[in-house]
């Protein structure tokens, strides 16, 4: 985790929310959080457990680990996205990210860093958010250097049969 504060805010935002929720505080939830404001950027759940697993020394049924993601997601404290057909998660406390997406090969990168249009930052202000995540879909610049090469293929042919 990036700091003390933030590490400290997080586990009692988790501990808040399994209170009013009247759910056990059990060190594998905790071992979870941990892990996965461990992680940077987004992770699947074999990460998740690997993770568990080499740098933690802690092993938990996958069932808890999916079980653990749910109420986390739902105490506001990690993202689920859906690229396609990769279901992947994410810490979300204090963060900001966009993403691009190939709509070709399904590359996804990830940027923490975004400026947003006026119009955008006019929105966001209308309402109170704990966090946001801008996608962007189009060619990545491979993808892009091959259709355009496929494109010159077809080119060069009409030329030469004509």
């Amino acid at each position: 985790m990036d700091n003390v504060k933030a590490e400290s805010n997080i586990e009692q935002t988790f501990t808040d929310y399994l209170k009013d929720n009247k759910l056990r505080r059990t060190p594998e939830r905790y071992a979870i959080l941990k892990a996965v404001y461990s992680i940077n950027g987004s992770f699947d759940i074999e990460t998740l457990l690997e993770s568990l697993e080499e740098s933690y020394k802690f092993r938990v049924s996958r069932a808890t680990v999916y079980n653990t993601i749910a109420l986390l997601i739902n105490a506001n404290l990690v993202i689920h996205h859906i690229f396609g057909t990769k279901s992947l998660y994410e810490k979300c406390y204090n963060r900001e990210m966009s993403y691009t997406i190939c709509t070709q090969c399904g590359k996804i990168s990830e940027s923490a860093h975004i400026r947003l249009n006026d119009t955008l930052k006019n929105n966001i202000k209308k309402f109170s958010h704990t966090h946001y995540s801008l996608y962007v879909y189009g060619l990545c610049s491979k993808c892009q250097r091959t259709m355009k090469r496929k494109k010159q293929k077809v080119t060069n042919k009409l030329n030469v049969s004509k």
